[in-house]
């Protein structure tokens, strides 16, 4: 038996739900008002002997209801029903009138620059606003909503919880430039010539922009073929004009010249318009590029992509004081791989590890060190590491680091899918993340004193929440069809689906992720080292060794920490068939 729950979820039927529920029930009241165990199994054999294949929850909570009047409890039968009233006001209470008000009148308490909002920003906090208070009244779980009150864990991106919205994708910007898209219902053909490649990608980025949360990232390795086309366009004029005043040698070189131009104009082109558009949602785009290079047939017009984006953002772009800054996007994130960056050596000479290239204290120290010998496209590596030291942009992942995954965290809250070749090489594959739960590790370590095994058991409970809360973003996903966003899942950023289809099988399988967030383990470590010493009573000059000792602790512990995560993710992807991921909230 189906219980529709009031979100619209269907979970299967639980006994032990209602036993315990009553059980509740019964502290309220003194002894003679009680129900008993046989009544209360009389209860739970009843609402099964109706034999339905879907029942409603309030339809349970009536049948309560009438078998505890039944009973002749009729106290309990009113404490039971004074608190379903009660929670039925708090669902129904509308809580968003003063905070939308005081939007409207720029005087809420929530927002700094509360006197120079605008009009689009303004539109978006009050829809924000609006989400998250029907999200916590009537789609969430009381429990879990209780939870975000707490902060035990939190729900990411509920301005846009009540809206079918993914969380952030790598669109499939190959499909869309080779074989055509639609936007805003103009048919978009393929593109004769880099530049307007570099248009009609950021056409697309900005209609993503304004139907998902969060980051969209496209990798730049499909732009190759493109400056090819324009070199040869460029090359074809110049012959039909000049050919018999001009040698090869000249046309050819006046050919890639203009092509540098192009190539030039397409990349600040794509910097320029990701900084200045504004989605309907009140904000930039929250864009990253992959700079990728593999042996293919496009090897050296993508080296000539990679150049002019790090140029660029080497460059910078000028605010409006006219002062050369460092645009927030698009981020940039650098592939290292045999071709441009000798890494088992590098990392081995210079003690380095793949996660500190991206330590920004670290980088001053040690980037300027590293010059790189080996590899054709290494200059660009290096091109890369002195735009690191001035801007603190790229972000480094090396092939190394993500063979052995399938998913890597590439952002806050973005990802990507990595198809494995035959020939080493690896490719990214379109993939979106339905959204993020974060679990508050560090109020685990404080709550459990120093008890190891209280840090574990209440990490299990609420694990357990994670997941509920998780399930509820996807089941918020589960039914929406292709025209909740044409771009998305009809005209290739995501998906071809045609009109009327569900979106439901890209919930499923490797198409996308659930992620469990988590705070850095450092911070839980030290909370519980410091209850250890205070629960141990450490002597004055014992202080130094036991902290000594307690450092192995903390280290074993963060590892202990994530390796759980892992296989407890693990687990839920053998439950329900979706994938989740981990990731680490900075």
């Amino acid at each position: 038996m189906k219980v529709i729950k009031r979100d619209g979820r269907a979970v299967e039927y639980d006994r032990e739900k209602i036993q315990t529920a009553i059980e509740k029930a019964n502290q309220e009241v003194n002894l003679q008002n009680r129900v008993s165990k046989e009544e209360i199994k009389e209860i739970t054999t009843y609402i099964e002997d109706l034999n339905k294949k879907r029942i409603l929850v309030e339809d349970i909570q009536d049948i309560i209801e009438e078998k505890l009047m039944e009973f002749k409890k009729y106290e309990l039968a009113k404490k039971y029903i004074v608190y379903r009233y009660t929670r039925a006001l708090v669902r129904k209470q509308n809580t968003t009138d003063e905070t939308i008000l005081g939007i409207i009148r720029n005087s809420s308490e929530d927002f700094d620059r509360k006197n120079n909002m605008t009009a689009s920003e303004q539109r978006n906090y009050i829809a924000g606003e609006v989400s998250r208070d029907l999200t916590k009244r009537l789609l969430l779980p009381e429990k879990i909503a209780k939870a975000e009150e707490e902060h035990i864990l939190r729900s990411h991106n509920k301005d846009f919880f009540v809206h079918p919205m993914i969380n952030s994708s790598i669109i499939n910007i190959s499909d869309m430039l080779d074989n055509g898209t639609v936007i805003n219902g103009s048919s978009i053909e393929s593109p004769k010539s880099f530049l307007v490649a570099c248009i009609v990608a950021t056409q697309i980025i900005g209609v993503i922009a304004s139907n998902q949360c969060g980051e969209q990232i496209i990798d730049m390795i499909h732009f190759g073929k493109y400056v090819r086309r324009s070199y040869y366009k460029y090359k074809e004029q110049i012959e039909k004009e000049y050919k018999e005043k001009l040698n090869p040698e000249f046309i050819e070189n006046l050919a890639r010249e203009k092509v540098k131009i192009e190539l030039k104009d397409g990349i600040q082109m794509i910097q320029y318009q990701i900084n200045t558009l504004e989605s309907i949602i009140g904000r930039k785009p929250k864009v990253a590029l992959i700079l990728h290079i593999e042996e293919d047939e496009y090897v050296k017009e993508n080296a000539m992509i990679i150049e002019a984006i790090l140029r660029q953002r080497y460059e910078g772009i000028k605010d409006e004081n006219q002062n050369n800054i460092s645009p927030d996007f698009p981020r940039l994130i650098y592939i290292l791989n045999k071709l441009n960056f000798a890494e088992d050596r590098i990392l081995e000479e210079n003690n380095l590890k793949n996660k500190d290239i991206n330590d920004c204290d670290k980088k001053e120290n040690y980037l300027d060190r590293i010059q790189l010998k080996d590899g054709e496209y290494s200059y660009l590596t290096n091109l890369a590491i002195k735009c690191t030291n001035k801007r603190k942009s790229p972000q480094y992942i090396s092939v190394t680091e993500i063979k052995e995954k399938e998913i890597c965290q590439c952002g806050k809250e973005s990802f990507l899918s990595i198809v494995k070749n035959a020939d080493g090489s690896i490719t990214f594959e379109p993939i979106f993340n339905q959204g993020i739960v974060s679990i508050n590790l560090p109020q685990i370590a404080k709550l459990s004193e120093g008890d190891e095994a209280k840090f574990w058991c209440l990490l299990d409970e609420r694990l357990d929440l994670c997941f509920e809360a998780l399930m509820c973003k996807h089941y918020s996903l589960v039914g929406a069809q292709a025209s909740v966003s044409p771009l998305h899942w009809k005209y290739g950023a995501l998906a071809r689906l045609k009109d009327g289809e569900k979106i439901d099988k890209y919930l499923y399988g490797e198409y996308s992720t659930l992620a469990l967030g988590y705070e850095r383990i450092s911070k839980t470590a030290p909370s519980i080292k410091d209850k250890i010493l205070q629960k141990n009573k450490v002597e004055k000059g014992k202080e130094t060794q036991m902290e000594s000792q307690l450092e192995n602790v903390n280290s074993n512990l963060e590892i202990k920490v994530t390796e759980y995560l892992n296989k407890t993710i693990e687990k839920w992807k053998k439950e329900t068939n979706i994938e989740f991921v981990l990731c680490e909230i900075t």
